[in-house]
């Protein structure tokens, strides 16, 4: 799994999971397009589909259309890219 180093330090795998619970609207333990928008949204984004669509292109590695804590590492290295504090 790839680690970001967060402000306070690296992200524990139980602060990812926490990311997905907070914006996984149907529980299924990952984060889809919708859910990356609302995310991103309350993020500030300026244009939060675009943001969500990029995201999931960048981070998306199965190509499934969801993030997975798998997968959650490389869609915080995008959102800290662009300047996303999470």
């Amino acid at each position: 799994m790839t680690r970001l180093v967060h402000k306070q330090g690296p992200l524990t795998a139980d602060q990812l999971r926490a990311i997905v619970k907070k914006y996984d609207a149907n529980n299924d333990g990952g984060l889809n397009k919708e859910e990356l928008k609302d995310a991103f949204q309350s993020l500030g984004a300026r244009l939060p589909g675009w943001t969500a669509r990029r995201a999931l292109h960048h981070a998306d590695a199965n190509g499934d259309g969801v993030i997975g804590v798998e997968e959650l590492g490389a869609l915080l290295q995008y959102a800290s890219k662009h300047g996303y504090n999470i």
